[in-house]
């Protein structure tokens, strides 16, 4: 099975069901990208990644972040403490060495640069899914806005974009983010990620978010990535349908 459903409708299953099929299949490739750091972009990749090793799928994370390379360390701590399911996660230097290993494993992940660069745009391209993590202040939101504003206007179609908050203080800020990204004119997942310290704690000695010591903090943080694996899926879904004959 490849994930925990005992409290999931069928519609998210067959959604997981979905990914999972198109992942066996071809190389589902999910990007993470921000226009500024610590918005969460590294956290939700580990997360996606661990949830994907576990169902049996063979994943990376290619860490672009080649400054900070807060995923490979994650990588390592995890790896010493002997952590189970095992993530791989390999740095890379430019967005066209990541893409060029993507075939020989089911589930892409790409942890983007710290800053969008020109690579960002090659990273869309091919990417099934663009992921922006945001945190709730206008600080976050309006380079973020920007910086899908800038895709779009490179060609990049809207609906493979979607936003995802992060470090949501209160459920007002959660509701007024998203309002903010609404008028804007994007998707925004389902859930989001509170500001606790827990899932920071849970990172420091390589865990995912979905791997902390609290049972409600897991479970608000799997929500989060099962609603970008139900994107995800209908999106394969669409494909799949559009080339049934």
């Amino acid at each position: 099975m490849f994930f925990l459903l005992t409290s999931r409708n069928l519609a998210a299953r067959l959604h997981l069901d979905t990914f999972y099929l198109a992942a066996r299949f071809m190389t589902t490739i999910i990007a993470f990208v921000s226009q500024k750091g610590g918005v969460g972009k590294s956290t939700l990749a580990r997360a996606l990644a661990r949830e994907a090793a576990y169902g049996g799928l063979q994943v990376k994370i290619a860490d672009l972040d080649t400054q900070q390379g807060t995923s490979v360390d994650w990588h390592r701590t995890r790896l010493h403490t002997g952590l189970q399911p095992a993530v791989a996660v390999e740095a890379f230097a430019i967005a066209t060495q990541a893409l060029k290993i993507a075939g020989h494993y089911d589930v892409l992940i790409i942890d983007g640069p710290a800053r969008t660069s020109s690579g960002t745009l090659d990273i869309a391209k091919v990417a099934d899914l663009v992921v922006q993590p945001t945190g709730a202040s206008v600080d976050d939101l309006k380079p973020a806005v920007r910086e899908f504003h800038a895709l779009i206007q490179a060609g990049i179609p809207k609906d493979k974009l979607v936003f995802a908050l992060n470090r949501i203080g209160t459920t007002t800020e959660e509701t007024e983010a998203r309002a903010y990204i609404a008028e804007a004119g994007y998707a925004v997942l389902d859930g989001c990620l509170p500001e606790r310290p827990a899932y920071r704690k849970a990172q420091n000695i390589g865990r995912a978010v979905t791997e902390t010591s609290f049972r409600n903090l897991n479970n608000t943080a799997d929500a989060l990535i099962h609603a970008l694996i139900d994107r995800v899926g209908d999106a394969h879904g669409e494909s799949i349908e559009t080339e049934t004959p």
